[in-house]
Formats: structure tokens, sequence, C-alpha cells
């Protein structure tokens, strides 16, 4: 029997609490003025909570949400985020999350990102109490619980956090060193465990994607290829771009998919670019396991949520 993985992102949850004059000081005073102008009406609230209600109703195994979440990091936003999530399923045994850069825009706020996702964030057997605790291992601020494994149905779900705070109109992503090394680590065992391994971020990791440039992309995106070309995997999922896309990256015996998926709100833009998300169906182990998916999302000129048709991996 299959396995199920649901995957979305880019949510944006709105609108935007209130803003203190402190609140906006930095970089939060230009993204303020872009929802303003025009962001919040690029994302709907209703058809994002009709994208969640349809991805339900497919009753998928595990959900994984990659990511940008919260617009600004206001501190009125994390327990809207951490609501929303949770109406995508339990967090832990059923959805898991990656923080994107919306989620980590600036650095004052990292902690409370760590401690809001934390059960969504961890590996398992190390939050049974719903909290992570911090790493004193050196890992980068803000991320304690990067990167996660949890293993499902013969599938490991590798989480990573590329979310880093940066200057104003800047929305690239990074790793880091110590989060690169324990992914090689986790890709090696679990693939001497046979289990079939999806790495979840939010940046694209390849540069050749049109959204990859630089000053949006993932700044060690070589680093990052260089390991699955080493260990390999068997899919790697991301967001940030708000558009469907399919990429490779090389592996030890075969090209790895690389997905992207729309903003889960979108309402503007072409049919793979409005709001949606995609089901991935696993049959098999490790690296010989077959993995096809589909497309849900928004339907052309229509308000109802839909298949949209395979995806070609």
């Amino acid at each position: 029997m299959a396995f199920l993985l649901a995957h979305l992102s880019d949510a944006h949850i709105g609108p935007l609490p209130h803003a203190r004059r402190r609140d906006l000081i930095g970089k939060r005073i230009t993204g303020y003025i872009n929802w303003h102008r025009g962001r919040s009406t690029a994302h709907s609230m209703e058809v994002l909570a009709a994208v969640v209600t349809d991805l339900r109703d497919q009753a998928p195994d595990h959900v994984a949400m990659t990511g940008d979440i919260l617009n600004l990091a206001l501190p009125g936003e994390f327990p809207l985020a951490g609501e929303w999530l949770r109406t995508l399923g339990e967090p832990g045994d059923a959805v898991s999350f990656t923080a994107g850069n919306h989620d980590a825009y600036t650095r004052g706020t990292l902690s409370t990102l760590s401690r809001t996702f934390a059960p969504w964030t961890c590996s398992d057997g190390t939050c049974s109490d719903g909290t992570c605790p911090d790493d004193a291992g050196g890992r980068d601020a803000g991320q304690p619980s990067y990167p996660y494994c949890k293993k499902r149905g013969g599938v490991a779900l590798i989480g990573l956090s590329s979310g880093v705070p940066r200057a104003p109109f800047i929305a690239s992503g990074r790793l880091g060193r110590v989060q690169r090394e324990a992914l090689e680590a986790m890709l090696e065992a679990t693939g001497r465990e046979g289990l079939v391994r999806v790495v979840m971020l939010h940046h694209p990791p390849c540069i050749s994607d049109p959204g990859g440039h630089i000053g949006r992309g993932l700044s060690d995106h070589q680093a990052f290829a260089r390991a699955i070309r080493r260990h390999g995997a068997e899919l790697i999922l991301h967001g940030h771009n708000h558009k469907a896309s399919v990429d490779h990256l090389d592996g030890p015996r075969k090209p790895v998919p690389v997905v992207g998926v729309p903003s889960a709100s979108a309402v503007k833009g072409r049919v793979r670019s409005r709001a949606g998300y995609h089901l991935f169906a696993i049959e098999g182990d490790g690296a010989g396991a077959t993995i096809t998916a589909r497309a849900r999302g928004l339907l052309p000129d229509d308000h109802r949520i839909g298949d949209l048709g395979a995806l070609a991996l």
C-alpha cells in the first residue's frame, strides 16, 4: 500500500495583526509597505481554507509544510501560525514544518520561531513533551531542532531550515555547515536502513531554477548538491518560488527529483502558480521505490479546488 505524502508551502496567512511602531524598525517596514501595496490581495485566506479542506479530504499519511506561514514575523503572527498549522493535522505524527525566510524575518524573533514550531520540527523520540531542547552542539542560532528525521511507513522525512534573517530586499536562504553535515549523516543512515528518503526545505536547491538566482536562492546550494551526489535521496521538496516546478540533482545512482509547489493561498497568475498543493504516492523500499505525483489546486477559470494532473518526476 502506498504512503501518501501531501506537500504545501507559502501560506502567508493574513491579515497582518496590529503592528506597533517599534515593530516596524528595519527590514519590516519595507515588508509592511509591500504587504499593503499588493501582497495582501495576492493571497486569499478563503482559498487557503479550501486548499486545506481538500488536502484533508485526500487523507494523506503525512503533510509536509515547507515554510513561509508568516509574513513579517510580527509577535502577533506566531500564535496565529501555530493555530493554522494545527488545522493540517496533529503536530509531529502527521505534520512536519520547515522554516522559510518570512518565518525567520528578523534575528530578534528566532527564539520565538523555534519555540512556536518545536512540535513540528523534532526527530522521533526527542519531543515527547511537545518541546525541543536547545542543542548545544553548535547549530545556527534559531535552528535548535534542524535537521530532524521522522520515520513513517518506510519513509524517512528529513527537515531542514533554510530560513535565515537577511537584509531588506534579500530573500535567499542558507543551511550552514553544521546542518549540512548532520544531513549527510542522516542520509547515510536512513539509506542503509532501506528507507525512502524525502528531504524538505524552503528554498530551491537547484541554481538552474529561475527563482534560484542570487538574492533568492539557497546560498550554499553547491554544498547541498554535493551531499546529495554522495549519499543520494529519493525526493526533495521545496517552496519559496510560488510555482510548481520539477528539477533534478545528481545522486550516486540516478537523478533525484526536486519538486517545488505553488503558494497555498495565491490567487493570481497562471494555473500552476495559483493556490495548490502536491500529493506523492510512494511505493517500495529505498532507492528502488516508485514515486508518482499529482497536483491539486484552483481549477482554471474556477474557484474550486480540483485535480490539475500528474507531475512528471
